[in-house]
């Protein structure tokens, strides 16, 4: 029996058991474009389509949960550990690659990739993303964009850059005109728990005690709710989460310094079945989160990520994004499984269409 014959054998066994197959780096190893074609034929479940996934350990284990292996398997998707020390065109082939790794190198492969791979649907452009590795140019596109209709209002904080120097904060912040409280917030994102934290300066002499580079964004009173909209293609989700408390006149004058805070939107409780005023536990009008994600989905050219949106406390819809993410932590997300393995099946025959459509 050839080693193609063994693999395909051994696959059909694990799908049997509920197993993983290809966990092991030697087995991908052993598997050319020849065995892969034949293990398409013979997958119990008609597999429609192959994605490779370049993350971190914490985000795979996060990610890839038993429940989205299951719903993956049934619709005949198969998941493929990218090993990022390996060439990527000798790996594969795929039919879409997931990716959420950092760094400049890493960077390079997957334009490299691209462009040698016009076929493979890459998730999502690496320049695209880099774009929200920076909170300044994070929040431009919503800047830009001032949405406005007739379901509500939706913008940003008033914010200030200070690049280094904190000695000049305390001036540039009172030439801003930016009202306190305001939240300072780590300039670059990184993916470490360090460039999520933020803090709360009470007064514009404390914040010579900062470190930057760093955001300066006005806080908004927002009921200490926070909207996570979870964005998977067209598909939306949102959930609440506990946020900072709103902070009224009497305390602002009573206290004095800078508060550090955790990444409050991931680490707080959900909220979704606490006892609420109806006016701050009020989800934000479909439609206007529709077209909010239509138009950043074209602006920023991704199809996976999420934005945290509050609604100014006292208003009917007037709402604020404060931070997106990239891929983030979709299985916090209800049905994620179900959603984000229909996102993929969806790609595949956008693309199937487009052929017929064009003849290539």
């Amino acid at each position: 029996m050839v080693v193609g014959d063994r693999m395909i054998m051994r696959l059909m066994e694990e799908e049997e058991e509920g197993k993983r197959v290809f966990e092991r780096e030697e087995d991908m190893k052993m598997v050319s474009s020849d065995s892969y074609y034949a293990i398409r034929r013979s997958f119990p479940q008609p597999l429609k389509l192959v994605v490779g996934y370049a993350l971190t350990s914490k985000k795979t284990q996060s990610f890839l949960q038993p429940k989205l292996e299951c719903v993956a398997r049934l619709k005949g998707i198969f998941f493929v550990a990218i090993d990022p020390t390996r060439p990527l065109p000798e790996q594969g082939p795929f039919d879409i690659v997931l990716q959420k790794l950092s760094g400049k190198e890493w960077r390079q492969i997957l334009e490299d990739y691209r462009q040698t791979h016009p076929e493979v649907t890459v998730l999502d452009p690496p320049d695209a993303i880099q774009l929200l590795h920076n909170r300044q140019s994070m929040l431009q596109d919503v800047a830009d964009l001032n949405l406005s209709n007739s379901y509500g209002k939706v913008g940003v904080p008033r914010q200030l850059v200070i690049e280094e120097d904190a000695s000049s904060i305390p001036d540039a912040v009172m030439r801003a005109g930016l009202m306190f409280p305001v939240v300072a917030k780590p300039l670059y994102v990184d993916g470490s728990a360090k460039s999520h934290e933020l803090s709360l300066a009470f007064d514009r002499y404390s914040l010579k005690k900062l470190e930057p580079p760093l955001v300066l964004q006005e806080f908004v009173n927002h009921g200490g709710v926070l909207f996570k909209v979870f964005i998977v293609g067209e598909a939306i989700r949102v959930v609440r989460r506990f946020s900072l408390p709103d902070v009224c006149s009497r305390e602002l004058s009573k206290n004095a310094g800078v508060f550090p805070f955790p990444r409050v939107s991931c680490a707080a409780v959900s909220a979704d079945d606490a006892d609420l005023d109806p006016g701050v536990a009020e989800l934000p009008p479909r439609p206007l989160l529709d077209k909010l994600a239509r138009e950043l989905r074209q602006r920023m050219g991704l199809r996976l990520f999420n934005l945290d949106i509050i609604r100014e406390h006292g208003t009917c819809n007037n709402f604020y994004v404060i931070d997106i993410n990239y891929f983030p932590g979709y299985g916090k997300m209800p049905e994620y499984e179900h959603i984000f393995t229909d996102f993929l099946l969806s790609l595949v025959d956008s693309k199937y269409k487009k052929r017929q459509t064009t003849g290539r």
